[in-house]
């Protein structure tokens, strides 16, 4: 990724080739898609290790057996080779074929038996025959392979030999942090699952905007902290949690990242509070991009933020995706693939996010040095030649919607979302008067920016 070197006030989409950023993605993702992952082992520490190669990286082990909240950090699990093998010797099922040909966490096996005895083990799509599935058996001791339902119907009666070669004993889960301070301790929190196995919307996709996002943000100036986690899902977020309870007071706002390559149009799934400021952001940054979104309420299902959004936390935290999980037919399946993830949709995502993170970034609230009526704005040149694409006219509107409502009580999302413009002309608006001395910082943003 190339960007410009470290500067203030800069907007950050100026900084990057969008275009040129989803190609890229698309090609980390395909460097990460043959990775066997799972929720521990050695596929995820590879993953991790990929990943901090494009941004610094502290990654954490945490012990088997360690409890975390009502949950306890499993065994370990790694896997070397699987397969079934008919009676020529021929692997009619091969994990070297695809990942997903293994149920993640198979305990070992070294067996022969009739393919009536097999097929209690197998699983498939008959209703997507042509699709591997994605399955896993991570709290309850199993073994088992997935195939396409086409492949089952074309076994044959006879004997089988199985062969897992994996471990599953006492080891850690591993996730990893990126951190990069702001001028305040406050935090922004991304989030994002990397536990899955050749899985390149649903895993990857949010693995790679994260990476990419951290690599922009690191080169520029930040009014917040910023924490990249990258977790196994489920499990992960609860270890997080669990590891850093005295601090989550400092997540201010926070985004889970999934399914951000396929062509479907962005959809955002608000936190459990609902009306936060992040929800607010997005909201306003997806109604103003003049393409078609969905929003959704919270529920109690889907990604890591139903464990940020526990009652115990309840952290603004909402999640970013474009087609929701389980609503595109390639969903943990074989299909779902790097053909599914497009680099115009990648870029797409990433813009939207930039466009996020910039709203909170620039987000304030001011109060008027003038408030007894309208000061005289032409004599201080504020209704001159702008410049840029703001149309003057509703630029001069701007003003006077921040001028009013700039009381110490609203912060400038309020004005966009009162006036219904676009966030960035209420912000040059509000960047205008405080120059010319019309507008101070409130002194309780002022205090907290200070923190």
């Amino acid at each position: 990724m190339s960007v410009h070197s470290r500067r203030e006030n800069i907007n950050l989409a100026d900084m990057i080739d969008i275009t040129e950023a989803g190609r890229a993605m698309h090609v980390f993702a395909t460097e990460l898609y043959p990775i066997c992952r799972s929720i521990t082992g050695n596929g995820i520490r590879s993953t991790l290790g990929r990943i901090g190669e494009q941004i610094p990286l502290i990654l954490h082990e945490v012990p088997s057996g360690t409890a975390v909240f009502d949950w306890t950090v499993p065994n370990e699990w790694n896997i070397r080779d699987a397969y079934v093998a008919n009676a020529n010797g021929e692997r009619v099922i091969d994990i070297r074929r695809h990942n997903l040909h293994i149920l993640s966490y198979s305990t070992p096996i070294h067996a022969r038996m009739p393919l009536a005895e097999l097929k209690q083990h197998l699983f498939t799509l008959p209703d997507q025959p042509d699709l591997i599935p994605y399955r896993t058996s991570y709290y309850q001791e199993n073994w088992g392979f997935c195939l396409t339902h086409n492949q089952l119907m074309g076994l044959t009666d006879g004997e089988y030999e199985i062969v897992i070669d994996s471990t599953l004993a006492p080891g850690s889960l591993t996730y990893a942090e990126c951190f990069l301070p702001g001028a305040t301790e406050d935090e922004v929190l991304i989030s994002c699952h990397a536990c899955h196995p050749s899985l390149a919307n649903d895993n990857l996709s949010g693995i790679v905007l994260a990476t990419w996002l951290a690599q922009l943000l690191g080169q520029s100036e930040r009014r917040y902290s910023y924490r990249f986690v990258f977790i196994p899902g489920t499990i992960g977020s609860i270890t997080w949690l669990a590891r850093n309870e005295a601090h989550v007071g400092r997540i201010k706002h926070g985004l889970v990242l999934t399914c951000l390559g396929d062509p479907g149009h962005t959809t955002y799934k608000r936190s459990r509070q609902s009306t936060a400021e992040i929800d607010r952001v997005v909201e306003h940054v997806l109604r103003h991009t003049g393409t078609a979104y969905a929003i959704k309420d919270f529920f109690p299902y889907g990604y890591d933020e139903r464990q940020y959004c526990s009652p115990g936390f309840n952290l603004p935290v909402g999640c970013l995706m474009r087609t929701p999980h389980g609503r595109f037919a390639e969903y943990h399946t074989s299909a779902d693939n790097l053909d599914l993830v497009r680099p115009e949709a990648l870029a797409d995502s990433l813009a939207k996010l930039i466009a996020i993170v910039q709203v909170l970034e620039q987000n304030r609230t001011y109060r008027n040095l003038n408030p007894m009526c309208e000061p005289q704005l032409g004599k201080r040149g504020l209704y001159g030649a702008i410049g840029g694409q703001i149309d003057a006219k509703s630029y001069q509107l701007a003003l006077l919607w921040v001028l009013n409502y700039s009381d110490g009580e609203h912060a400038l999302i309020d004005i966009a979302e009162r006036s219904g413009m676009p966030f960035a002309t209420i912000a040059h608006a509000a960047t205008a008067l405080q120059s010319a001395g019309l507008l101070t910082e409130d002194v309780q943003s002022i205090e907290w920016s200070a923190r």
